[in-house]
């Protein structure tokens, strides 16, 4: 198949800002139309990719989230037990507190002191380092 034919699953989904489990949802209810190449991999029309590019869903990452679920503070403390850890995050008048891994404690270098903000989705919440 040639490289025109469409970007693999995972370079579309990275084009697009979903995740490829979303784009094989997306796939399944009908919502984008892929191939499969000769090994059997999907493969995602540019065309469609730059459909689904130019109408950021709420998938999206980047300041593309929504507003209201993200909150903006400095982290408070940093707990790590083996392969978790706790942050507590001040966000302005809230106090949030998230369990994520150890390794992205280190990625994010999180500290207290460190601006980060939390991203709520559903009953998970999420830490990101930020620049301000």
């Amino acid at each position: 198949m040639a490289k025109d034919d469409g970007l693999l699953l995972g370079e579309a989904a990275r084009a697009i800002g979903v995740s490829q489990d979303t784009l094989r949802r997306w796939d399944r209810e009908g919502k984008i139309r892929t191939r499969r190449d000769a090994a059997n991999r999907r493969r995602v029309p540019r065309r469609e990719v730059e459909r689904l590019a130019g109408h950021p869903s709420r998938h999206s990452t980047g300041d593309a989230r929504s507003p209201r679920n993200r909150f903006p503070g400095v982290v408070r403390s940093v707990e790590v037990d083996g392969v978790m850890a706790l942050v507590e995050l001040e966000a302005g008048p809230f106090l949030v507190t998230a369990a994520i891994t150890r390794d992205s404690v280190e990625e994010l270098g999180l500290a207290p002191g460190v601006k980060a903000a939390a991203a709520v989705k559903a009953t998970s919440v999420m830490i990101e380092r930020t620049s301000d």
